[in-house]
């Protein structure tokens, strides 16, 4: 019994800090790496998610990124805007929607040399039916939904 009342007081005063805290520029998930541990890099010179490396890695707003190699980390530190997904790594269509929610790396899209990143594959489908429209909302919606 007594076991279980610290657990809860523990989960409550958890909560209440995350809900009066603002949420991070850069989604990370929890206790984890910038874009889950994958290089932004990778997205746009190979085509695909890739997982980075502890051995490459970055501090960028805050936040670890991860490259898998030094020479995808150099390009980042060079042009972090240009590789960075929008939103802060955020889901794209959340965004578009109003709030944030976490993304799937492997969710992904490149539209006009910009990274965006979506909660899963469906939604991502559902974003890609009017991408014009909903990165517009996004942008307009970004960063004030980090405050909801």
């Amino acid at each position: 019994m007594i076991k279980r009342l610290l657990l809860t007081a523990v989960t409550l005063m958890l909560m209440a800090n995350s809900a009066l805290a603002a949420k991070s520029e850069i989604y990370t998930p929890f206790l984890g790496q910038a874009l889950s541990g994958y290089d932004p890099v990778a997205y746009f010179t190979q085509g695909r998610p890739v997982k980075g490396s502890s051995k490459h890695t970055l501090e960028y707003k805050g936040e670890t990124w991860r490259f898998s190699s030094e020479e995808n980390r150099l390009a980042f530190e060079r042009m972090p805007e240009k590789y960075a997904p929008r939103y802060g790594g955020y889901c794209a269509y959340a965004v578009a929607s109003g709030y944030t929610a976490s993304a799937d790396p492997e969710a992904w899209s490149i539209v006009e040399g910009k990274l965006y990143l979506n909660y899963s594959k469906s939604v991502r489908d559902t974003w890609s039916r009017d991408i014009p429209g909903n990165i517009a909302r996004a942008d307009a919606n970004w960063p004030k939904v980090l405050d909801n």
